[in-house]
């Protein structure tokens, strides 16, 4: 294994007269400690590989592909449990966005379990509102303490909404695919109900949020028939598969001409970011096929569309008149 990686590291520099000198610089070591490494006559400990897939901007993952092929490594997100933590995932998520918006070519596939959240990080109750629910699933505190959406209101940072609404932004400027079916809308209802019944949330605010979940639905539809973002400073494209047959998991993936990475959900919002290209190849043909057993929106006619945004504009209307009346809500 060892003798494979040495070679792939051969490969990667241009100079290989130096290579020793090279790795004694890089492992902080002598020349021949270097060399009797690079000759394997002494084993590289986990440390200095890791130094060395660092300098030589590889992913990790090489430590295995010469070796195991079904073992690979992740990357989690950073842990989130506070609302500065939120804030940092906001940003950290915006630095990680902003350069497919420079890359032509650069498309996300999104198996959409829930709503995905840059359709909710507008100037709205609704994003407010999912700041809020994050931060009762994630903050021990604010979960413990009966913290009202009203309360919330009036404590929220202009800077974590400025960190929110800059992510919804620059989403827009992205490719992106969809991949949708009935319920996809269903968790985002189930928090307004939830929080209502539990008296957190007034009738005012949660007809506030029904008004702003049916504005998003309005600005998807019209995406869907365009193709393209609304908003959009490239006039990125947009398009919406629905899937009757499937269950999703808010899966995304990242094409670009030169990679693929895909992130897989792990807490409420935190992630695995896998980069292991065998594993991404195989993430990538299953969600093209997903897309071919689904129906692309806006060439399944008008119909079919129709049908589609008229039961998702039934389930809130029906969520709304419940709230109204002070009745249990169902999905059904």
């Amino acid at each position: 294994m060892q003798e494979r990686f040495i070679k792939f590291l051969k490969e990667k520099t241009h100079d290989n007269t130096s290579f020793a000198e090279e790795i004694a610089g890089v492992l902080d070591i002598g020349y021949d400690a270097a060399y009797r490494r690079i000759n394997l006559k002494t084993s590289l400990s986990l440390e200095e590989s890791v130094k060395l897939a660092k300098h030589y901007k590889i992913s990790l993952n090489k430590l295995f592909e010469v070796g195991n092929q079904n073992t690979i490594l992740t990357e989690l997100s950073p842990q989130i449990d506070s609302q500065a933590g939120l804030q940092n995932w906001l940003i950290q998520s915006y630095k990680n966005v902003f350069p497919l918006t420079k890359l032509k070519g650069s498309t996300i596939i999104y198996s959409a379990k829930d709503i995905p959240i840059f359709h909710t990080l507008k100037d709205s109750y609704l994003s407010r509102y999912k700041l809020y629910v994050w931060l009762k699933d994630i903050d021990n505190t604010m979960a413990k303490n009966k913290v009202s959406f009203e309360e919330f209101l009036e404590t929220i940072p202009p800077s974590l909404l400025d960190s929110a609404f800059n992510l919804g932004e620059i989403y827009k400027n992205v490719n992106t695919i969809e991949i949708w079916n009935n319920t996809t809308i269903n968790g985002t209802l189930q928090q307004v109900i939830y929080y209502f019944e539990s008296g957190l949330l007034t009738k005012e605010m949660a007809l506030h949020i029904c008004d702003d979940i049916e504005h998003v639905f309005q600005d998807i539809e019209k995406q869907t028939i365009q193709q393209t973002m609304i908003g959009s400073k490239n006039h990125a494209s947009y398009n919406l598969y629905l899937n009757e047959i499937h269950t999703l998991s808010n899966t995304i993936m990242i094409k670009t001409p030169y990679q693929k990475v895909f992130f897989a959900p792990f807490t409420v919002l935190s992630y695995f970011k896998i980069d292991h290209q065998l594993t991404c190849d195989i993430m990538y043909e299953f969600l093209q096929n997903f897309m071919s057993n689904s129906k692309l929106l806006v060439n399944a006619g008008e119909k079919d569309r129709t049908l589609f945004f008229n039961k998702m504009h039934r389930k809130i209307h029906r969520l709304r008149d419940q709230i109204n009346a002070n009745e249990p809500f169902s999905f059904e």
